[in-house]
């Protein structure tokens, strides 16, 4: 989101504290600015607010008009009332019981992996020298002629990918790491106290049916007073977030409670008819959030989201805090702290209004001559466009011929997502080094299906592999990090171990029954175990044709002791798993159940009515 803090508003009032109230104001300001300098990767979002008390339609409009309030002429659009029956219209998954009405009120919503390298690429066209995959191993120092003491003058970096050091000098050193902050603070002084506390925050990402295309869901008072988003983003729906102390690390892992913690408040504002399922997480993560804090301070959710700049003794510049969206305005404040610490001289900031990355050529309609000059798929299309903005016609350039008579161009790299090969190619010169880069910072598969990522791995490898000219060895590593970065950082491993060994079969004996009998309509001789050859005989019967390959890939993922087979006490933990809601989308469990169905139904058609009736 980009957002102005909904909830910083509520404290401000609440507490009359006017730093939280300025921080919002700025924040709105920067929403407008951002909004407009990267149209292509941001847009409004309506967000409910749904009210299941009366008394809570008059305070909680009231705090929402304050924020179109304090947004002022930069408010997005104005936030208004909806009876029940309108909000069951515009939010239908809502729960009805007890519900009163809603409040819906605008924020911004951008694709937050591609608004940092849009940022980075424009610094890069503007004469700034980036790079990525670098680390500073420490910083330079050398004394001050003047006053004899000793001042930061560059840092010994390491290219993380060729191990190779070098030195940066430079007239001064600014400190912005977010929750790595206080490890660069040392470096420059080992006796500087802690200034960042890290929060870790998970997200859940399911399906888009659970949301409506275009309308958000905000829980402003969950059972533990935090606060949960809902909200549409890529076509699919993402939740969260949490809200918990944690230590620094590169490599954060979303835990089981977490996510479940998730689901359960999503389970509170959604209709009975919807059944929350943990199967349905297609991906989960945790971004560490680097709040500026006291050291003596326990609870990271009282703590201001707002920023603070510092300077050290030996000139060290630290940028810590705020929130992404005020990144530009805490630039501004940075560069102007050291231009005064420093004694260097530069113009006035520029950086207000002036347009990102892809900004520049982009229009809302831009996606149509894409699909006119190029035969791209609409979807694709689209995806192109608000990803790229006016550099979408570079992508598509580089798009290879289908052979097929639609689309012309644009191969998928997995068919139920828009991203085309030709993305991997433009990935590398956005400076991608590596597979993961692809997968979660260059496009966002990882971080909307992490099996469809897996699934488009082996060929993202092949093609930045013959782009880079890789070894094979490299290649294997590249592979083998990626699935490790998907299975442990991305959620993958919690979801494959939905179904386990020692998963207990929880089902009645009427199922088991059921699920029995389903059973040995595949595995005909009685063995215990179907196998791949059990199940293609049940399918040729009923003239179904699956390739041999995609079925061994659909017996795998239930055998668990991965011999090749697929035991019946295995069959009954896949069916007790999707009872739970732990798995779903089985392809395994739909296949049977429908193969089964079709022989069921096998009877002699009547002949009273034509075709045998319905």
């Amino acid at each position: 989101l980009i957002h102005g803090g909904v909830r910083y508003l509520q404290k401000a009032i609440m507490k009359l504290d006017y730093e939280q109230y300025m921080m919002v104001k700025e924040a709105l300001h920067e929403r407008a600015n951002l909004l407009e300098i990267a149209p292509h990767l941001s847009a409004p979002l309506p967000i409910m607010l749904p009210v299941y008390k009366w008394w809570q339609l008059p305070y909680y409009w009231a705090g929402i008009k304050m924020y179109d309030l304090v947004a002022g002429i930069q408010c997005l659009k104005s936030s208004y009332i909806l009876s029940k029956t309108k909000a069951l219209e515009l939010f239908p998954m809502l729960k009805k019981d007890q519900l009163v009405g809603a409040i819906v009120y605008y924020d911004g919503q951008h694709n937050d992996a591609r608004m940092n390298l849009a940022i980075a690429l424009s610094a890069a066209r503007h004469g700034a020298a980036i790079a990525n995959y670098t680390e500073v191993i420490h910083l330079l120092k050398k004394k001050d002629p003047q006053s004899g003491k000793e001042k930061v003058c560059g840092a010994r970096c390491r290219d993380v990918i060729t191990g190779q050091e070098f030195d940066v000098r430079a007239k001064c050193v600014i400190n912005a790491t977010g929750p790595f902050t206080d490890a660069l603070r040392k470096m420059d002084n080992q006796e500087a106290s802690n200034i960042c506390q890290p929060s870790a925050g998970v997200h859940i990402v399911i399906p888009g049916y659970y949301s409506p295309d275009n309308m958000g869901l905000l829980d402003p008072a969950t059972s533990d007073g935090r606060v949960i988003f809902f909200l549409p983003w890529e076509n699919m729906t993402i939740a969260g977030t949490t809200d918990t102390p944690t230590s620094v690390t590169a490599h954060p892992i979303p835990g089981e409670d977490d996510i479940n913690f998730i689901l359960r408040e999503v389970r509170n504002y959604l209709s009975p008819d919807v059944e929350v399922r943990r199967g349905d997480v297609l991906a989960a993560w945790s971004g560490i959030r680097p709040l500026v804090t006291d050291p003596n301070s326990k609870d990271t959710q009282s703590i201001c989201r707002n920023h603070i700049v510092s300077v050290s003794d030996s000139g060290l510049v630290t940028i810590a805090g705020g929130k992404w969206t005020t990144y530009r305005a805490m630039a501004e404040e940075t560069l102007d702290a050291t231009i005064k610490s420093h004694g260097l001289s530069a113009g006035s900031c520029k950086t207000v209004g002036l347009m990102l990355e892809g900004a520049k050529g982009w229009t809302p309609t831009l996606y149509i001559r894409l699909v006119q000059d190029y035969g791209l798929e609409k979807e694709v299309a689209q995806h192109l466009a608000s990803t790229y903005g006016g550099k979408a016609f570079d992508v598509a350039k580089m798009a290879q011929v289908t052979g097929q008579r639609w689309p012309i161009v644009g191969k998928r790299l997995v068919s139920e997502f828009p991203y085309i090969e030709s993305e991997v190619l433009y990935a590398i010169k956005e400076y991608a080094c590596t597979a993961i880069d692809v997968i979660a910072r260059r496009t966002r598969l990882g971080f909307l299906n992490v099996q469809a990522a897996d699934e488009a791995l082996p060929r993202i490898v092949q093609i930045m592999g013959k782009e880079l000219d890789w070894s094979q060895e490299k290649r294997t590593a590249e592979l083998e990090a990626a699935r490790k970065f998907l299975y442990q950082e991305m959620g993958y491993r919690s979801r494959s171990e939905q179904i386990t060994k020692t998963s207990e079969i929880n089902l009645d004996n009427h199922e088991v029954a059921r699920y029995k009998k389903r059973f040995h309509k595949f595995d005909k001789e009685s063995k215990g175990f179907i196998t791949t050859v059990d199940v293609q005989r049940v399918l040729q019967s009923i003239n179904v044709d699956i390739d041999e390959n995609a079925l061994h890939e659909i017996l795998n993922e239930v055998d668990l002791n991965k011999n090749g087979q697929v035991e019946i006490d295995e069959f009954l933990q896949l069916m007790s798993a999707v009872k739970k809601g732990h798995v779903s989308d089985s392809r395994l469990a739909i296949l049977m159940k429908t193969a089964e169905e079709t022989l069921d139904k096998r009877e002699p058609v009547s002949v009273d009515r034509s075709g045998g009736g319905v």
